[in-house]
């Protein structure tokens, strides 16, 4: 009785063996490397916790962590260093798009200066300063608009001949927010000089 059992087990477990065999294992799969020693797994565990016990210590190497992250971001917005751009900006689509922008003039750079303007001009008490100011207000909006519309249907065709196979979903919204800043405050800073073709 006890004999049959341990035949059946060890028929079991050639089984068990001839399956093992037949599956194909991935060759990059980390099952097949050796497995460290204790003194190895304990020194790389040690390296990398570094969470201290403390609460206002860890909060403040959380704080340190995020500005030294935030002043990268900074740096690279300042030099356009692609690796280290915030996601919204990264990538040859994006690039693209901001070149195309920064080579050209458009009338919503000046859109903040011309607002002053106006409404410096619609605080002074005479009527007819007042009703021309506003005038010129909505004749400049209407202008932006026109340009929007220009400046958004040429990228959206330049973008389907550079970049026929790659998602260019938001790249049109992205670079006419772009147009909004005035071309010294823009971040990333422009690559290109005004008049040179991407």
């Amino acid at each position: 009785m006890f004999r049959r059992r341990s035949d059946d087990a060890s028929s079991s477990a050639t089984v068990v063996a001839e399956q093992d065999e037949t599956t194909t294992r991935h060759p990059e799969a980390p099952k097949g490397r050796p497995t460290p020693k204790r003194s190895e797994a304990e020194a790389s565990r040690r390296t990398r916790v570094t969470v201290p016990k403390d609460r206002k210590d860890a909060a403040r190497q959380s704080r340190e962590r995020m500005r030294a992250e935030r002043e990268k971001q900074r740096m690279a917005l300042l030099n356009g260093d692609e690796s280290a751009l915030p996601v919204r900006d990264k990538g040859p689509v994006r690039r693209f798009a901001r070149t195309y922008v920064d080579s050209r003039w458009t009338m919503a750079e000046f859109f903040l200066p011309y607002a002053v303007v106006v409404l410096v001009l619609s605080i002074l008490r005479n009527p007819t300063l007042q009703l021309l100011s506003t005038l010129l207000f909505l004749l400049f909006f209407v202008l932006v608009i026109l340009d929007f519309v220009r400046l958004g249907l040429g990228l959206r065709k330049a973008l389907a001949e550079r970049f026929p196979n790659e998602n260019t979903r938001g790249a049109v919204a992205y670079a006419l927010m772009r147009t909004l800043q005035m071309r010294r405050l823009r971040l990333p800073k422009p690559q290109v000089k005004r008049g040179e073709r991407p």
